[in-house]
């Protein structure tokens, strides 16, 4: 069994592995007048098409005319990826519920962004808190979980 991380990148001639910086960024918005189901599915293709190659995952949630997103990468991937996000005419009133960047794992690592079902975020988040083993990935988790569960 190998003990290399997701996030270990191979370093150049001297052979050693050295750890990656992940900077995440959790939003939520509201969708704008008009936006429907076919537009988060354009939104969740355009991700996948594109995430992969700028080695980002996470999780789009949207239901009740809200959006909620957990995006997690390189920091310069991730802001960039920001910016465009932020000039979508297909949301507003954005909320920047937490970033951070650390040495960790992937909470998200298989999934190029995948779309969740409101009803079904407290399941997906459960799942990801069971999995990972980051101390301020679990209190993050474990925040939002809290949260949904005084508001449900």
């Amino acid at each position: 069994m190998s003990n290399v991380s997701p996030n270990m990148q191979f370093d150049e001639p001297g052979g050693a592995f050295e750890e990656r910086l992940l900077f995440n960024i959790v939003y939520c918005s509201r969708a704008s007048s008009g936006v429907e189901s076919a537009d988060v599915d354009t939104i969740v293709a355009t991700a996948r098409r594109r995430n992969p190659a700028l080695g980002i995952t996470g999780i789009l949630v949207f239901g009740s005319e809200v959006f909620f997103q957990w995006i997690e990468g390189p920091k310069e991937e991730v802001l960039g990826l920001m910016k465009l996000i932020e000039s979508d005419h297909r949301h507003d009133s954005m909320v920047v519920l937490s970033t951070s960047e650390e040495i960790r794992e992937r909470v998200f690592p298989t999934w190029d962004m995948e779309l969740v079902e409101s009803e079904d975020i407290q399941e997906v988040l459960q799942d990801a808190l069971e999995t990972t083993q980051d101390k301020e990935s679990v209190e993050a988790l474990q925040l939002l979980l809290d949260k949904l569960q005084t508001n449900s």
